[in-house]
């Protein structure tokens, strides 16, 4: 009996989401510095338990080049870019009777609360992409007389809290560049004017972010796109106080996820012909002169899988119901072959439960979605092939040689 595999939408497909793209783009302004973020998914045979995202988004300032190490174990990827610039539209004055206005010095409060945005794909799945704002920094420059030691008694060297310091700060007197960490829901940092300063300019901004991406493995394949804008400016999402005003007032990250998987059956040579034959041979039997009680063949096939996945049946031969039958070719009587399958660890059912003995069906039901807990590589899956006992004893009873036989294809289909 010959046996068919089948796999549909086992190669990759990477996509353009050109209309989605259109309908995010007219949601956000007209005018906004932005900043692309990649993050892929593909299975790794040599790290199969890592099923998320790796961040492709190319890196800049304090995370490459000073605390990678640091970052790494933070989880966090930080941007040095001057698409968007702030000047001071009024001096920083010192007021020696009490404290300082916070909102007229060096002030930074972000987004650094968790915030959620929609990714689509062009087949319309839909997942959530988290993201904040983890750390701020860049380059700044003071009017004379005033230096960047006008603030202290702890300096830019040294982050306010609820801000954490990196021990990052290059400069001259006139000039700095430096990074601090901001914990997840802080508040405004202020550093504290020790004198009047004329002028302030931020002429570059770095910051820091980190992400939350959904489970790869629950994810059809394709590229997902979503877009979420921040507001920039006094008492907006990045607020640098009152008098600190930006080149633009608003800064768009627009996401771009591409999902690779595998779902690729290997058969071994000759797995494709399957004989029906009873418990220890045909021979044994003739031996003892009894008639065998059902017969049958465990067919194993190796699985690489990385999505999710279904399974059905197609006879070459088949009546009423959801199994295939072999047939007799000179009687044209047949009977009807059961089939069912059991997968190796790391793929369960769509309630979680492992897959043993699982029959397959022509129409599918039961089999509707298997999900990987895990990128399974090249693990053992056996395909069980059994005829009953009383179908036995039809075949039987003529007590004439016959040969039963007919296709019988598995398929297993990404398509879900």
């Amino acid at each position: 009996m010959p046996m068919l595999l089948k796999r549909r939408s086992t190669h990759c497909r990477v996509v353009k989401l050109v209309g989605a793209a259109l309908l995010w783009s007219l949601a956000l302004p007209v005018s906004a510095a932005t900043q692309e973020l990649w993050a892929v998914f593909a299975p790794d045979s040599q790290n199969p338990l890592n099923n998320k995202f790796t961040n492709k988004t190319e890196q800049s300032g304090v995370c490459p080049w000073h605390i990678p190490a640091r970052c790494e174990q933070l989880g966090i990827f930080s941007i040095r870019t001057r698409d968007i610039t702030f000047s001071s539209n009024a001096p920083m004055l010192f007021n020696p009777t009490g404290p300082a206005d916070p909102r007229r010095s060096v002030m930074y409060k972000l987004p650094s609360e968790w915030r959620r945005l929609e990714v689509v794909s062009e087949t319309g799945e839909r997942e959530t992409v988290e993201v904040r704002i983890a750390g701020i920094g860049g380059g700044a420059t003071v009017g004379r007389p005033a230096t960047w030691t006008a603030w202290g008694p702890r300096n830019w060297n040294y982050a306010p809290l609820p801000c954490l310091g990196t021990n990052y700060l290059i400069g001259d007197s006139q000039s700095v560049l430096w990074f601090w960490l901001v914990p997840e829901g802080a508040g405004a940092c202020n550093l504290v004017l020790q004198m009047d300063v004329p002028s302030v300019d931020y002429f570059q901004l770095e910051y820091a972010y980190e992400l939350k991406t959904p489970n790869p493995l629950t994810m059809g394949v394709g590229t997902y796109r979503g877009s979420i804008a921040y507001s920039v400016g006094p008492n907006q999402d990045f607020d640098f106080g009152d008098i600190m005003i930006p080149s633009d007032n608003t800064l768009v990250f627009n996401f771009k996820l591409d999902v690779v998987h595998i779902l690729k059956i290997d058969i071994p040579p000759g797995g494709n012909n399957v004989e029906l034959v009873p418990q220890g041979g045909w021979q044994a039997w003739l031996n003892r002169g009894r008639k065998p009680t059902r017969l049958f063949r465990d067919q194993t096939v190796n699985v690489f899988a990385s999505s999710r996945f279904k399974m059905q049946l197609d006879c070459q031969y088949a009546e009423a119901d959801n199994t295939c039958r072999i047939v007799d070719s000179v009687s044209g009587e047949s009977v009807p072959v059961n089939v069912s399958v059991t997968l190796p660890h790391g793929i369960t059912d769509e309630a979680g439960r492992p897959v043993n003995r699982r029959p397959l069906r022509r129409d599918g039901v039961g089999t509707e979605l298997f999900q990987p807990t895990q990128y399974v590589d090249r693990k053992p899956s056996t395909l069980h092939f059994e005829i009953e006992r009383d179908e036995v004893e039809k075949m039987l009873k003529v007590g004439e040689s016959r040969t039963y036989s007919g296709n019988v294809t598995v398929i297993w289909d990404s398509e879900v």
